[in-house]
């Protein structure tokens, strides 16, 4: 979603002067894909996690924003933040004379979207384009593994949480990818759940992606949850953490966000 209509403009021109602020990791994992790292002058802490881009600057990001002079010094032509937001943080960015793209995929569809979009800010439109059909690819590889492991059994029955308290399911683009290994989603994706409704879902596994948290999730947490000590995830030990970054990410890092759910929820 575009909130300043100079985005056109921007596109329009050469990349040559570019100047971005990334206060998305998404967007900084797709942009050093596809070759763009040096339009870069300004990312977050967690833009780290994705893409090899320390020793440039850090600044805050779209909930946590302290002086927005840090980025302003960094004279960016475009700064790109993603949904969820914090509406004060942004309404400091929206008085600032910068342009400003909020990116807000809701499937693996719209991940696409935003490597069209983003690499043609870049002007490396050949480049999404490959980065597209690689991803497309890696999928399609996955799912074929999943299909010969599955032995047409049925799918397997997951519920992949994104934060604990309150409790709120992985995204849509995760429901997506967890059919592509051979599961399904017991809950509504990108929703805030409750206990009794993941226990109704009868979870066989249970992934635990907590945002912004790396591989700190606890495990533990899962089984000590009343409502679930009967769940076929709990009492067969089938609670795994993913690292948040491979599955919180709508970009390429979801390639292995994927085979990591493929070992995590497998056949045994």
């Amino acid at each position: 979603m575009a909130l300043n209509p100079a985005l056109n403009r921007l596109k329009r021109q050469s990349s040559a002067g570019a100047r971005i602020v990334s206060l998305a990791p998404s967007a900084t994992s797709i942009l050093c894909e596809v070759g763009a790292r040096k339009l870069l002058v300004g990312v977050t802490k967690w833009c780290c996690d994705v893409a090899n881009v320390r020793g440039l600057p850090q600044v805050g990001d779209c909930w946590h924003m302290g002086d927005v002079g840090e980025i302003t010094k960094l004279r960016p032509t475009l700064v790109i933040g993603s949904v969820p937001y914090k509406q004060e943080t942004v309404a400091k960015l929206l008085a600032e004379p910068v342009n400003f793209l909020a990116m807000n995929p809701r499937s693996l569809l719209g991940v696409e979207s935003d490597i069209r979009l983003l690499s043609g800010i870049a002007g490396r439109n050949a480049a999404g384009e490959r980065l597209i059909r690689k991803m497309r690819t890696e999928f399609a590889d996955v799912a074929r593994k999943a299909k010969l492991r599955s032995r047409g059994k049925p799918p397997t029955r997951v519920y992949s949480e994104a934060w604990p308290n309150p409790r709120i399911s992985s995204p849509p683009w995760v429901a997506e990818l967890i059919r592509i290994v051979g599961g399904e989603m017991v809950v509504p994706p990108g929703e805030r759940v409750s206990e009794e409704q993941v226990a109704d879902g009868q979870p066989d596994v249970i992934v635990l992606a907590w945002a912004a948290t790396g591989m700190r999730a606890k495990t533990s947490e899962a089984y000590k949850v009343a409502a679930w000590k009967d769940l076929s995830a709990i009492c067969n030990k089938r609670v795994v953490v993913i690292a948040d970054e491979l599955l919180n990410t709508p970009g390429p890092p979801l390639v292995e966000g994927a085979h990591q759910l493929l070992r995590a929820i497998g056949p045994r």
